[in-house]
């Protein structure tokens, strides 16, 4: 039996992947930082893998940088997603609510994101030495174009913050701790001439790895001299961005922790997450088991449509073992009911060809958009279908 959601109720179960957790009612609490501003923690927590916003919601002034500097969709949803994640390694989400960043403001962060400049590059920039404050790299312009990118390509990618509050005794919320992601290219795009054709060169992990953290020290010791910022434990996170083509998301590859008050780095411990595309040869050799179940998926479906060859997968590997796998089917229709008997076809080929332990979420769109939507936790033993109308 296959159950049609609402896309209301579905939405929901889909973020909390089980039972929501939800309080008696709301709270009303005074913001520490804005002395006069009432605030409201919400009564639902739909996941203990989630935390609680406070509210009225306050955008971070560094919002919508984060989509310009990144690669792709994949990479923009990771970074954020990622960094929470890591945030509860030392922020209970039982304990702690969350809250865009509030400190780094966005011409900071545009100014970290810079290259650092000689004085004739400032002037030649309309740049006072104020703003000289790149974290990346200098060009000297010794040599050819080529030359000098591949000599001193651009790491830093972006610098997201995530504020965590906690709630006193005395009915206010305060800081309580900060979440820092350093988003890093794996890859330095340049261009030879301005509107010309864009070359890239490939930056090894030992030397994204090594500068990143190079780059978190030297990020720990700014944020120590923001008002607000000096006392209050810090963990600063290590990402790794995919080329601009790929269609599976980076991912976070270590992580460090700053005492209350210090500006000394802790030891970094590794994360241990990948995202792999299937099928590639890449999950072929590493996960041979998961790239078979995945074939043999893929193969059936195909065999419903003559001629079809579109489903793509993004798999989550954690520790090495599958978490989570994304499916996308896009496909012409050409009328509702054949979607419909395409959708119960490809729910019984994800409850044949996928194990128990696994989630597996299935997209199945036409050029008319979204058709088909079909999640199966781990150890459901009916997934959720929702038909898009």
């Amino acid at each position: 039996m296959r159950k049609i959601l609402s896309i209301a109720l579905f939405s929901v179960l889909l973020l909390s992947g089980c039972a929501p957790n939800f309080q008696k009612q709301e709270e009303v609490v005074q913001d520490q930082k804005e002395s006069d501003e009432k605030a409201i923690i919400p009564k639902y927590k739909i996941s203990d893998e989630y935390y609680r916003t406070i509210l009225p919601f306050k955008p971070s002034e560094a919002r919508g940088l984060v989509v310009n500097n990144l690669n792709s969709k994949y990479d923009l949803n990771e970074f954020e997603m990622g960094l929470m994640r890591v945030a509860q390694n030392s922020f209970d989400p039982d304990k702690y609510l969350f809250q865009e960043g509030q400190y780094l403001k966005a011409e900071t962060v545009r100014l970290w994101l810079n290259r650092k400049f000689t004085p004739e590059q400032l002037k030649a920039r309309n740049m006072k030495e104020s703003d000289n404050i790149g974290l990346n790299p200098l060009d000297d312009e010794q040599g050819s174009i080529a030359e000098r990118n591949e000599k001193n390509p651009i790491y830093l990618a972006h610098v997201l913050e995530h504020d965590y509050l906690v709630k006193g005794d005395n009915g206010k919320v305060s800081l309580g701790g900060v979440v820092i992601g350093l988003a890093l290219n794996s890859i330095h795009y340049y261009q030879k001439e301005q509107y010309g054709a864009t070359f890239d060169t490939k930056i090894p992990q030992e030397t994204l790895e090594k500068e990143g953290k190079r780059l978190a020290e030297e990020v720990i010791k700014r944020l120590r001299k923001i008002d607000g910022l000096k006392e209050v434990p810090i963990t600063i996170a290590l990402f790794q961005q995919e080329s601009r083509t790929s269609v599976v998301p980076g991912s976070f590859f270590t992580y460090s922790n700053v005492g209350k008050g210090s500006s000394q780095l802790g030891d970094w411990k590794a994360i241990d997450e990948k995202y792999i595309l299937f099928p590639s040869s890449e999950a072929t050799e590493q996960h041979r088991d998961d790239a078979t179940s995945f074939s043999n998926f893929k193969q059936d479906v195909e065999a419903y449509f003559p001629n079809f060859n579109g489903v793509v997968g993004r798999a989550f590997y954690v520790g090495g073992h599958l978490q989570e796998l994304n499916i996308d089917i896009p496909i012409q229709f050409y009328g509702k009911t054949e979607g419909i008997g395409f959708t119960q076809f490809v729910t019984g080929k994800v409850m044949e060809h996928f194990p128990d332990y696994i989630s597996v979420q299935v997209n199945i769109s036409s050029v008319n958009g979204p058709e088909a939507l079909i999640v199966k936790e781990v150890d459901q033993k009916e997934p959720f279908v929702h038909i898009y109308h």
